[in-house]
């Protein structure tokens, strides 16, 4: 496959990996699907971080763009294009490896939630055990479900955020292959040594 078609292909399968973060990410802001908790301020710290909006959102969205522009004929589609879209997967898959790590803190810290009338993360010091013990989730009386909730959307961001690191390495690859033998674009410019 040639280098700047594998491009496209990996520009539009992190769109969707984009997408996918950028709403989790938002809905962690309604616990229990209710937008008072989001107003008193009863969230989970790391969700302030915004790690799938930023990170696996418009900075692998950035990428994403320029990615697919290397693919395409034109002021991208060359060597020096193939050059640049090394740096853009370097900071998309910095992008994705922020929102997995913000993403592993929250999955390990745990919700905020009621606990014993008053609001704290009760699972914080519990050492990720809280996990496995299904029955320590009714310690959190409220919102609703909101363990399960936390547990969900943090994973489907770190197995999002792991694909798009591993994809924007795969274009950090191909972006190598492409400085040095080119596109595959119909206009390519010749090699010049010296």
């Amino acid at each position: 496959m040639c280098t700047g078609k594998c491009s496209r292909c990996l520009a539009l399968t992190l769109y969707p990996l984009v997408l996918i973060s950028i709403i989790c990410n938002i809905v962690l802001f309604f616990p229990g699907l209710d937008v008072k908790y989001a107003k008193d301020g009863h969230l989970t710290e790391e969700v302030y971080y915004m790690e799938g909006v930023i990170g696996g959102g418009f900075m692998v969205l950035i990428t994403a763009f320029y990615i697919n522009l290397t693919g395409e004929q034109g002021c991208c589609g060359n060597r020096f294009g193939m050059f640049v879209s090394i740096v853009f997967a370097a900071a998309g898959a910095a992008g994705a490896l922020y929102s997995f790590i913000v993403a592993l803190l929250g999955l390990g810290n745990g919700p905020l939630c009621k606990h014993a009338g008053t609001w704290t993360a009760p699972f914080k010091d519990s050492h990720w055990t809280y996990l496995t013990d299904s029955e320590s989730w009714g310690a959190c009386t409220e919102p609703t479900n909101v363990v399960q909730f936390n547990i969900r959307l943090f994973v489907t961001l770190m197995a999002t955020s792991c694909l798009q690191v591993l994809l924007c390495a795969s274009q950090i690859i191909n972006g190598l292959f492409g400085c040095m033998c080119g596109t595959c674009n119909s206009e390519q410019e010749p090699y010049v040594i010296g």
